[in-house]
């Protein structure tokens, strides 16, 4: 295995073990805000708030895992009809599109939407965590997409993927 493939597997896992624990953290919440309202007849607005945050950063740091793995969704209806020299090129097309949406999108405006909620001191309603924190994922996984799509992106030009 080459220290990239090293490199890229230990991404994934890390990422894979942080998904599990946004996602046990947010389960955990929100039982415990079912069993508050319930059982202890009070209401914590904090565990809404909790829940909101874990789940923007679970899908969008999920949506770069999906990215890495390759299963994103695709509607691959024409693209099946394709020849194996076109699909090539196709595939490559498509990195390039999600290289430039994740660079144009969740870096630079990512980015632009972090400096601007810390630089204004934007606080959460309830936690009062600074909402720059929040939207750190975007650039985040914006990063993470781009460096996939490039890692993609080599491995069909050595027709070391297949779709």
């Amino acid at each position: 295995m080459s220290a990239s493939k090293s490199v890229f597997s230990k991404v994934v896992k890390f990422m894979e073990v942080f998904l599990i624990i946004i996602f046990t953290l947010l389960v955990f919440d929100v039982l415990f805000q079912v069993f508050s309202r319930y059982v202890l007849k009070a209401s914590f607005s904090w565990t809404e708030e909790l829940a909101r945050f874990s789940l923007i950063w679970m899908s969008i740091l999920g949506a770069a895992y999906l990215n890495a793995k390759r299963e994103h969704l695709s509607m691959d209806f024409l693209y099946s009809k394709f020849s194996d020299k076109t699909k090539k090129k196709v595939s490559i097309l498509i990195e390039v599109f999600i290289f430039l949406f994740a660079l144009i999108v969740m870096v630079i405006g990512g980015f632009n939407l972090v400096y601007t909620t810390l630089h204004l001191g934007q606080l959460s309603g309830t936690l009062r965590i600074p909402l720059g924190y929040i939207y750190a994922i975007l650039p985040v996984s914006g990063l993470l997409i781009m460096w996939f799509s490039i890692i993609h992106m080599t491995q069909i030009s050595k027709n070391q993927i297949t779709d």
